[in-house]
Parts: C-alpha cells; sequence; structure tokens
C-alpha cells in the first residue's frame, strides 16, 4: 500500500545508543538511513524526511530528533513513520505501546516498523508487537543493570569514574585512569582556600576572584582545551559564583582522595541525578597527589560547618565560631549597631539573648576590646613558649593529650575491628545463603527473610565504619596537634592584630565565664579560658 497523502512527510527515524556501539555496523545511522530511504524508495512512499537522535537511549523520549519530529506530527504535516524495527522507535514497554496503539492512530499516523514486519496500515504484527515491546525495554533494563556494576567493580578498584579532572588537575597523559595536579590552576584552589581561612564566606570570595581577573574553572577548561562545558561564559571569564567556591572548598579531591558513587539515576527510565548518602560513597584515600593539606582541609570544614552568614555591617566578626558560654554552652552572639559605639561592642551569651531571661542563662557579657586584649596576650605568651620551650612544649604536651587520647582510639579501633570482620562474616554467610537457595536447600521465602535479615545488619554496619574512621582520624590528629601548633608558631615572632586566619589556626575554642559583678560599671574579674590547638590551656601545659 502506498502512501494515499502525497503533500504530507513520510519520516525516516533513526536512533543509535551508545550501547548499539557496539553491536556492529547493521545498527549505524548510516546503515539506518540507508535501509530506510531504499524500502520508501521500492514501496512509493515519497517526500521522505529523516530525523535523527544519534547517541540516545531509547529508554525514553525525551530526544531532540524524536520531538521535533512528533512535533510536525500533531501539526498534520507528516503521515506516515518508518523505522528499522520497533527498538529504533523505542525501548520503554508502556510508552512505546502508547504510541503505537494509541497517539499515533489518533493522530492519523502510519506506522512502519521493516525488520519486525509491522505496518499499522493493514495490522500487521499486532499480536506478537507488545512482546516485542516488551524484550526490548527488558534489554534496557539488562544493559542498565550490567553498567551499574561494571561502574561499582572500577569505584572498588579505585578508579576514577568521572569523565574530566576537577579543577585544579588534569589528566595524566601516560594515564586517563590518573589525574595529576595543574599548577596554575592549583594555585587558585590553595588561594580559594586561604581566603576562606582568613574569614570570607564564598560570595565574597567569589568576588575577590572577580576582582583579581581569575578565569572561572569553565573559562580555564576551554582556554586549556577548547571545550565548552555546561555554565561557560565567554562574555563574563571572571565571573564566579559562590556555588562555584563552596564546591571548591568541600572536594575531598584536594587531599588526595577519590570519592566515587556520590550520585546516582533514580532508574534506567528517570534519568535524573540524585544524591547517594555518604554511606554509600565508595571513597579511596590518597589516591593522587594532594593540593591541601589535611589541617588546613579539616580547619576549612570547621569554618564552614559553623555556617557563618554576612552581617549587615562589617562582614563577619573575627572570633565567629570560637566563643562559647561556660555554664550553658552556647555560642556567644555578637552585640554591635549603628548607634552603638565600636568601643562599646560585646558578646553576650545567645541562649540569654534570645530568651532576655536569666531563667535560661546569664549574660557573660565581654566586650570586643577586652576579648583582644586578653587573647593577643595569650597567644604572643603562647608562640614565646613553644618557640624557646619546642622540645619541652613538645613532649609535654603530648604526654597531656595523648594518654587519654590513646585509650578512646584503642577503643574505637577494637569496635572498628570488630565491625570489619562481622561485615567479612555476613558476606561469606550471604553467598553460602544463595546458594543454598539455588540448589534447593532453603525456598524462596526463606531466603527472603534471612537475607533481609543480614542486609539490614551490613547497611547498619556500613553506615557506622565512616563515622568511625572520622572519629578516630581526628583523635590521631590531636596526638600530633603540639608538633603543629610548633610549626605554627614558627610563622610569627610576635602578634600585633588578632584576623580570623591566627584565630582559627591557632585556637580551638574561648569558653566565657560570667562576671563577678554582671552590672558594675568598674572592671571586675571574669574568667576567660583559651584552648589552644592540640594541647588545650597553656597554663595547664606550663604547670605539668
Amino acid at each position: 500500500m502506498k502512501s494515499n497523502q502525497p503533500n504530507k512527510i513520510t519520516a525516516l527515524y533513526c536512533r543509535l545508543s551508545k550501547d548499539d556501539l557496539l553491536k556492529g555496523d547493521s545498527y549505524s545511522i548510516q546503515n539506518q538511513r540507508s535501509m530506510l530511504t531504499d524500502y520508501a524508495n521500492k514501496n512509493g512512499f515519497v517526500n521522505t524526511q529523516v530525523f535523527i537522535d544519534d547517541g540516545y537511549s531509547g529508554a525514553n523520549y525525551d530526544r531532540p530528533g524524536f520531538q521535533e519530529m512528533f512535533e510536525m506530527m500533531e501539526q498534520g504535516q507528516i503521515a506516515t513513520l518508518i523505522t528499522k524495527d520497533l527498538s529504533r522507535l523505542g525501548r520503554n514497554y508502556i510508552e512505546t505501546g502508547m504510541y503505537i496503539e494509541t497517539i499515533f492512530p489518533r493522530l492519523g499516523i502510519r506506522y512502519v516498523a521493516i525488520a519486525d514486519g509491522v505496518d499499522t496500515a493493514y495490522n500487521m504484527g499486532d499480536d506478537i508487537m507488545p512482546f516485542k515491546n516488551l524484550f526490548n525495554e527488558y534489554h534496557v533494563k539488562e544493559t542498565s543493570k550490567k553498567v551499574r556494576m561494571a561502574f561499582q567493580a572500577m569505584a572498588r578498584r579505585g578508579e576514577r569514574l568521572a569523565t574530566r579532572a576537577p579543577y585544579g588537575y588534569k589528566k595524566d597523559p601516560e594515564n586517563p585512569k590518573k589525574i595529576i595536579v595543574d599548577e596554575a590552576s592549583a594555585a587558585v584552589v590553595r588561594h580559594i582556600f586561604e581566603l576562606c581561612i582568613a574569614g570570607k564566606g564564598p560570595s565574597q570570595i567569589a568576588r575577590q576572584l572577580e576582582k583579581e581577573q581569575i578565569y572561572t574553572p569553565t573559562m580555564y577548561e576551554y582556554m586549556e582545551t577548547g571545550v565548552r562545558l555546561t555554565g561557560f561564559n565567554e562574555e563574563m571569564p571572571y565571573r564566579w559564583t559562590p556555588d562555584t567556591v563552596s564546591s571548591i572548598l568541600e572536594r575531598e579531591d584536594y587531599i588526595g582522595n577519590t570519592v566515587n558513587c556520590r550520585y546516582t539515576r533514580l532508574s534506567y527510565k528517570d534519568k535524573r541525578r540524585v544524591e547517594r548518602p555518604e554511606s554509600e560513597h565508595m571513597r579511596v584515600e590518597h589516591s593522587h597527589e594532594a593540593i591541601i593539606d589535611d589541617e588546613t582541609w579539616r580547619l576549612v570544614q570547621k569554618l564552614r560547618a559553623n555556617k557563618r552568614r554576612p552581617k549587615k555591617m562589617d562582614g563577619l566578626d573575627k572570633y565567629s565560631g570560637l566563643l562559647f558560654c561556660e555554664d550553658c554552652g552556647s555560642k556567644m552572639y555578637f552585640v554591635r549597631g549603628r548607634t552603638i559605639k565600636p568601643e562599646a561592642f560585646c558578646f553576650v551569651c545567645s541562649k540569654y539573648h534570645k530568651h532576655n531571661t536569666v531563667e535560661k542563662c546569664t549574660p557573660h557579657t565581654i566586650r570586643v576590646g577586652v576579648l583582644d586584649e586578653i587573647v593577643l596576650a595569650e597567644l604572643n605568651r603562647a608562640i614565646r613558649y613553644a618557640r624557646t620551650n619546642k622540645e619541652q612544649f613538645v613532649e609535654v604536651a603530648m604526654q597531656k593529650s595523648t594518654a587519654q587520647a590513646r585509650k578512646e582510639l584503642a577503643v574505637l579501633q577494637g569496635e572498628y575491628n570488630t565491625l570489619m570482620n562481622r561485615k567479612n562474616v555476613l558476606s561469606t554467610l550471604f553467598k553460602r545463603l544463595y546458594e543454598d537457595n539455588v540448589i534447593g536447600r532453603i525456598n524462596d521465602e526463606q531466603f527472603r527473610i534471612l537475607s533481609s535479615d543480614y542486609n539490614e545488619e551490613q547497611a547498619d554496619i556500613k553506615d557506622k565504619l565512616p563515622v568511625l574512621g572520622r572519629q578516630m582520624e581526628a583523635l590521631r590528629d590531636q596526638t600530633n596537634g603540639a608538633e603543629q601548633f610548633v610549626t605554627i608558631a614558627k610563622k610569627y615572632t610576635h602578634i600585633t592584630e588578632l584576623t580570623p586566619e591566627i584565630l582559627n589556626t591557632m585556637i580551638d575554642k574561648i569558653i566565657i565565664g560570667e562576671r563577678e559583678s554582671k552590672h558594675a560599671k568598674k572592671a571586675v574579674k571574669q574568667k576567660i579560658r583559651i584552648l589552644f590547638k592540640g594541647f588545650g590551656e597553656l597554663d595547664d601545659l606550663m604547670c605539668v
């Protein structure tokens, strides 16, 4: 039967997915186009127009070529649609059936699938067609499962799954699966971390980079390789965004770790990208050269965990995230205003400030100027002691901080080893359980109940192991904190001005006690405890 609507288009639709490339030239776009054109000429189909989707899966219909063709169908411009076979139209059983059996007839479209013998003008292939569509969808599902398993195997081996290197790195020319430091962009990464430690937030850092006319990551990639990545804007080569800065500050790649499987797709039908829980991430430590040292990384993560936000006046206060009330443990609230003189700026307990009642807590008020004098004096005293008594300082600090840390570390390590052993046992038990089910020793219901229990226990272990790992790492770092403090102290001979960088690098927290007389107009005693990174209070250390 020839087309009886010569003024309308005969659509020849070709589709090729990445998976189809593995099957040989018979699935190529060129082969499909040749087959469809030859079939149209021999069977009297005129006014042909080819629509192509090269590199698109058949699991859904969100394809540019198909959407262009379907829009013309709805406008009444197309009379006939011809594909090589049913799978070229799509591999989604429900949607493909809906198009062939409902939408195309409603629009008056004749559909032909050459290899499957389908021609809706003659109702040919109607009985077997739904089953072929079902098998086509099954193929997509199985392919998706195999690809997912292959990627997981690569992730477990520590191979990078990302197609391109993160900003600051480049692919190793000798091994594309590895990355090496790109010194030009790595210098920018270090600069971003330094600005964060200096007290700047992502928005401020983004403005600073733009002011310094530093190329954005997408512009830098284009300048180096000619590749236009998503978000590339040639007209604004220096326009950094806060989100870009935040993503750099959060990436573990910069301390030498590879973190795979951070994202996944909802299903082979739904290609939306969703973030996996941290327990499902596959982390390989020290997989490549680090750009940022561990201490800088931990400090930046701590600063960002405080979620500091810019104030309406003069940006951020330098003590943000460091001051705590001695009695209730709440953070101290920075009090200032346009009508208050700078010398009257002060900190008060945030719980008291929120409720404004002594039933919750008391003010614990301390002027900023007074606090600056105390902290500056203690910092310089600690630096002098660390520089002039290096060996004694390190030895005593190590003894003080290590004894308790080692006890806690031993307990955590024992718990960690127990969980790892149980994890290995569960893997063995699950394999045996599966084999028993296959050979008929246990039925499917027994397998389902037992495997469900094992899976729940495995999931629980998987969640606990990363937490224990981080706790042990923090305790290990605590044991060499004194040496790190000495290294930092060497940078300074005498501090004359307090900056966010100095405070956050050298001080862990400052605890503010209540004044002896809350409403006294003259100076009164007030307990201030300064806990330095790595060893705690200086007086406790010097008294040992």
